[in-house]
């Protein structure tokens, strides 16, 4: 059973979240600020963190940042579970910080989705990484493998966010087209990324058919 840590302010929202991830066969525990968050996190370590960013004093961001900020922590997979629309901006300078981003209200199959998307990455990763160690394969390309791998797919998850959040109404308020250009430039990033990755992925196939 995984467990995971549900970090809002609100204890309402809170008792939602777990009755669903108990619905679910998961094992939540709480907490109801980022500092309980990460108090809680130095005896305990979750399979996964669902985070809500507006929080005071300390919001799901800097909460995040002092997760990542700590080698003990920084390796839990932290999910943004909030009502607030991601800005290109947030999702430019945290992206590479979390596993993927839920705007509340969300149903019981987009919660369960998410999670089990997150988690199956993580595994599918690690078995590759194992794989490729087995192999002989150089820890620098390993070590590259893993950050694309990851990079990549939140990156699009992001990026599909993005497109659906801002639409027509933007473009015809006046925000549509520094939206455009930074949806456009991370778009493009994404592409530079994933042509990398299909590199490194045809070494390790070399290697692998190489034994």
């Amino acid at each position: 059973m995984y467990t995971i840590l549900i970090v809002d302010d609100s204890p309402m929202i809170v008792d939602v979240f777990v009755t669903m991830l108990e619905r679910g066969g998961y094992q939540p525990i709480t907490a109801f600020s980022g500092m309980e968050c990460l108090e809680i996190l130095k005896t305990t370590t979750p399979d996964l963190v669902l985070l809500d960013i507006m929080m005071e004093p300390m919001d799901g961001w800097e909460t995040l940042e002092k997760i990542k900020a700590d080698p003990a922590t920084r390796e839990i997979p932290v999910l943004m579970l909030t009502a607030k629309p991601l800005t290109p901006e947030e999702a430019n300078t945290y992206g590479a910080y979390i596993e993927d981003y839920i705007l509340k209200p969300t149903t019981h199959h987009q919660l369960y989705e998410a999670i089990e998307h997150v988690l199956a990455r993580q595994h599918s990763i690690a078995a590759d990484i194992a794989r490729a160690r087995e192999a002989g394969v150089d820890q620098r390309i390993i070590d590259e493998y893993e950050r694309l791998s990851k990079s990549v797919d939140i990156n699009k998850r992001l990026l599909k966010i993005l497109e659906t959040t801002y639409s027509i109404k933007d473009v015809q308020a006046g925000m549509g087209e520094n939206i455009t250009r930074a949806i456009k430039s991370m778009a493009m990033s994404i592409k530079l990324q994933e042509e990398r990755l299909n590199q490194v992925r045809d070494q390790f196939a070399e290697v692998f058919e190489a034994r």
